[in-house]
C-alpha cells in the first residue's frame, strides 16, 4: 500500500458511497427484467390446430385477388350498368343484353355492334390491370355468338394498355346465331413483367356479336383448372395453416337472405354459377365455390372449418327457429353429405360428378357468423336447431357457436377481436384467467391489431405477437385461431377501390405481392413452436400508463374505462417434446434495447449455442410494400451465449424467438 495516497482514497470515500447509492438505486428502479421458464412443468398440449386461416370476399380477396381468373367482371354482372372493367374499343357500341341469355344462371350478356370499317371490339381492363409474364401461357375462352351475315374472324389478343405492344394474339372463325365456347391458348415471349395490359377482342367485319363468360386465366397453384393465383398460395403455404375457416364471415352471411353464400348455386360448371353480391360491395361470380375451397384446403393440408348459414344475415333479416328455420338445416346437412360422403348419398355422389371422388375430412362446423349482432335474439334458438340436427347425423363433428347460447353447450366459442396495439398488449393475458372447467373451447376465429393501412405497420405486428403469446401459453384452451382480413388488392384505395377493410394481412396488385410485418410475426409463430405448453413466471416487466378509448356499442357511446398498467414486453414457452428443444418467444414493444436475464430450471443443460429468429424495426411506424416488400423481414442465426441461465437484449420494436436445446 502506498500510504502517501491514502490521504486522497479517504477523501473520496463519501462520493464513492454517493456512486454506490445512486446505482443502487437506479437498479432498484428498473431492474432487469427475469423470464422463468419450468422445463419440468407442463401446463397443457399445444393445440395441433392453433393456427389457421380466415378469409372471405373482402379488399378483392377473391376476384382480382387469390381466385386465378384474370378478367374483371366475367360475367357483366358488376357495375350499376354491368359494364365495370369494360370498355369499347375501334368505335363499336356494347352495352349489356337481357334478351339474349347463355343459360338461367348467366342470363344476360354483353352486346358489340361493329360498323365494320376498323378492328372494333371490346378491351377488358382486368382488376386494375393484367399481368403479363415471360414465355407464360395464358388460357382465353369465351361463349359468344353473332348476327346473320357475321363473316367473323374475331382477333383475341394480349396487349399493352395503349395499344402499342401486343404480346400475344390468336384468331376465332367459326361464329354462328348459336352459343359455342372458344378457347385459345396465348403465350408470350421474352418481355419484361408488366401489369399496365388488358385483353382485347375485336373485329374488321360488320355485325353483332354477343358475349358472356370471358375468361384469361394464367398457371395457377399446382395447375388446377379453375385454380388459384400462384404466388398468394405460396405465400400462405409458407404460414404453414391448419385450417381453413371458409367461406368467411360476413360473405357467409350476405346483406340479406338472398345475397348469403348459397353453396348449392356455387358447384357445378362455372358457367352454370349464377354469382352474388358480397356483402363488400362488389360481385362475386361464385367462380371460386364451395368445392374451390375444399380443394384449396386440400392443396395446402389444412382442414376445413366449414360456417354453414344460421338463418341470419348483415341487415338484421332472419329466420325463426321451427319450421321456416328447417330449409335452412336441411341445406347445412346437405353441405357436410357434399364434402365428406360417398356415391351412395345424393350429394356425395354430386361431388364425385363435379370432379372430386375422394371425400373431404371435416371435424369442425360453424353454425352462423357473428351472431351477438341479431338483435332478435333468436340465435339461440337457432343454434339449438341446427346443432341437434348435426349432432344427430354426424356426432363426431365439434359444432362452434358464434355467440353464446344457453340451451345447448357447443364444443367450441368463435370469439372476435380487433384492436389497437396497445388494447391487445392490455388483453394479452386474458385467457391466462379462464376457466379451465368449462366444456367450451375457444376458436379465435377473427382477430387483428388494427394499426396501419393497407397493411400493418410494426406497431401491428407488435401488438399480434403479444397477443398470440397469450393464444400460445393458452392453447389448451384457445384450440385454433385466424387473422383476419387476410388479403388486401392495393392496387386502388380509394373509397370504392379495391380495399373496403384497412389493415390486412398481405398486399398484391395483378404483378407483385407481399407480406405485411404481421404476416411474418404470424408465420414465426406458426412454424416455431413445441408441442408442450412450459410453465413460466417473470419479474420486473415494464409497464406503461395507458388509457383506453371510448367504444360505441349498437351506435351507443359507453363509458371510458380508467387508466391502466400495461406490460411492455410479452412472452411464452414451448417444448418439443421429441428432442427436448424449448421455443422461447419474446416480444419488446418499446423503443429502447431491453435486457431480459432468462432463467430455465427443470432441465439438466442448456447449450450455449441455438438459433435466433429476430423481427425488427427501427420504428414502430415502418413497414412491408408493393415497392419495398422486405423491409422488415425476420433474420435468422445462430447465437451463442445461452444456458440455464443468461441475460439477452432484445431490440427495440421487436420479436424475438430463441431456440434452446436442452437436456
Amino acid at each position: 500500500m502506498n500510504l502517501i495516497k491514502l490521504p486522497s482514497v479517504l477523501a473520496l470515500a463519501p462520493l464513492v458511497c454517493f456512486l454506490s447509492a445512486a446505482i443502487t438505486s437506479r437498479a432498484d428502479t428498473n431492474p432487469i427484467p427475469v423470464l422463468r421458464i419450468k422445463a419440468d412443468e407442463a401446463t397443457g398440449a399445444v393445440s395441433p390446430n392453433l393456427y389457421g386461416l380466415m378469409t372471405e370476399e373482402i379488399n378483392y380477396s377473391y376476384e382480382g385477388g387469390l381466385y386465378g381468373e384474370l378478367i374483371g367482371n366475367r360475367t357483366f354482372k358488376a357495375g350499376h350498368d354491368g359494364l365495370k372493367f369494360w370498355t369499347a374499343t375501334g368505335g363499336a357500341d356494347i352495352d349489356v343484353d337481357t334478351n339474349a341469355p347463355l343459360n338461367d344462371a348467366l342470363n344476360w350478356s354483353l352486346k358489340m355492334d361493329s360498323a365494320g370499317n376498323s378492328p372494333a371490339g371490346i378491351i377488358n381492363h382486368g382488376y386494375w390491370g393484367i399481368p403479363v409474364r415471360s414465355n407464360t401461357k395464358y388460357h382465353a375462352s369465351f361463349y359468344t355468338k353473332a348476327s346473320d351475315g357475321f363473316a367473323g374472324p374475331l382477333t383475341v389478343s394480349l396487349e399493352s394498355a395503349d395499344g402499342k405492344t401486343a404480346f400475344a394474339t390468336a384468331e376465332i372463325s367459326g361464329l354462328t346465331g348459336d352459343w359455342q365456347k372458344f378457347e385459345v391458348t396465348l403465350k408470350t415471349k421474352k418481355v419484361k413483367p408488366s401489369k399496365d395490359n388488358v385483353l382485347r377482342i375485336t373485329t374488321a367485319s360488320p355485325g353483332t356479336i354477343w358475349f358472356q363468360q370471358v375468361s384469361l386465366f394464367p398457371p395457377t397453384y399446382k395447375d388446377r383448372v379453375n385454380g388459384n393465383r400462384s404466388d398468394l398460395m405460396q405465400r400462405l403455404a409458407d404460414l404453414d395453416p391448419k385450417f381453413l375457416r371458409l367461406p368467411g364471415g360476413n360473405y357467409l352471411e350476405g346483406n340479406t337472405i338472398a345475397e348469403r353464400f348459397n353453396w348449392k348455386k356455387t358447384i357445378g360448371p362455372i358457367d352454370e354459377r349464377p354469382g352474388h353480391k358480397s356483402p363488400w360491395g362488389y360481385w362475386s361470380t361464385d367462380g371460386l365455390g364451395l368445392l374451390e375451397f375444399l380443394e384449396w384446403c386440400e392443396d395446402l393440408n389444412m382442414q376445413p372449418v366449414l360456417a354453414v348459414y344460421a338463418g341470419y344475415s348483415l341487415n338484421h333479416d332472419h329466420v325463426n327457429p321451427g319450421p321456416d328455420l328447417q330449409p335452412y338445416v336441411q341445406d347445412a346437412l346437405d353441405e357436410i353429405e357434399y364434402a365428406t360422403a360417398d356415391a351412395s348419398t345424393p350429394w356425395g355422389a354430386q361431388r364425385i360428378k363435379d370432379g372430386h371422388p375422394a371425400p373431404f375430412v371435416l371435424n369442425y362446423i360453424e353454425v352462423g357468423n357473428e351472431d351477438e349482432f341479431d338483435r332478435s335474439g333468436s340465435y339461440d334458438g337457432r343454434f339449438t336447431q341446427f346443432y341437434d340436427a348435426i349432432k344427430a347425423k354426424y356426432p363426431r363433428l365439434q359444432i362452434i357457436a358464434t355467440a353464446r347460447v344457453k340451451s345447448r353447450v357447443p364444443d367450441l366459442l368463435d370469439e372476435h377481436y380487433y384492436r389497437s396495439e396497445e388494447e391487445m398488449e392490455a388483453h394479452a393475458l386474458d385467457y391466462d384467467k379462464y376457466p379451465r372447467t368449462n366444456h367450451t373451447k375457444i376458436f379465435c376465429g377473427e382477430w387483428a391489431t388494427r394499426v396501419g393501412s393497407p397493411t400493418p405497420n410494426m406497431a401491428g405486428a407488435l401488438g399480434d405477437a403479444a397477443w398470440m403469446t397469450g393464444l400460445e401459453r393458452n392453447s389448451d384452451l384457445v384450440l385454433m385461431a385466424s387473422y383476419a382480413p387476410l388479403l388486401v388488392n392495393v392496387s386502388d384505395l380509394v373509397p370504392g377501390g379495391s380495399m373496403q377493410w384497412r389493415t390486412d394481412l398481405i398486399g398484391y396488385d395483378v404483378l407483385y405481392s407481399y407480406g405485411s410485418p404481421s404476416y411474418y410475426a404470424q408465420e414465426m409463430f406458426s412454424t416455431h413452436h413445441g408441442d408442450t405448453i412450459l410453465a413460466t413466471d417473470s419479474a420486473n416487466i415494464p409497464t406503461e400508463l395507458w388509457r383506453p378509448p371510448a367504444r360505441r356499442r349498437f351506435g351507443v357511446e359507453q363509458p371510458r374505462p380508467p387508466a391502466q398498467m400495461i406490460r411492455k414486453i410479452f412472452f411464452d414457452a414451448t417444448r418439443d417434446s421429441r428432442n427436448g428443444t424449448i421455443f422461447l418467444k419474446v416480444v419488446n414493444t418499446l423503443g429502447t434495447p431491453q435486457p431480459v436475464t432468462v432463467e430455465v430450471s427443470g432441465v439438466s443443460s442448456v447449450q450455449r449455442k441455438g438459433r435466433e429468429m429476430v423481427l425488427k424495426a427501427n420504428n414502430p411506424n415502418d413497414t412491408n410494400s408493393i415497392e419495398q416488400p422486405a423491409k422488415i423481414v425476420p433474420i435468422s442465426e445462430t447465437v451463442g451465449g445461452l444456458g440455464k441461465e443468461f441475460t439477452k437484449v432484445l431490440p427495440p420494436y421487436s420479436i424475438t424467438i430463441l431456440e434452446l436445446e436442452t437436456k
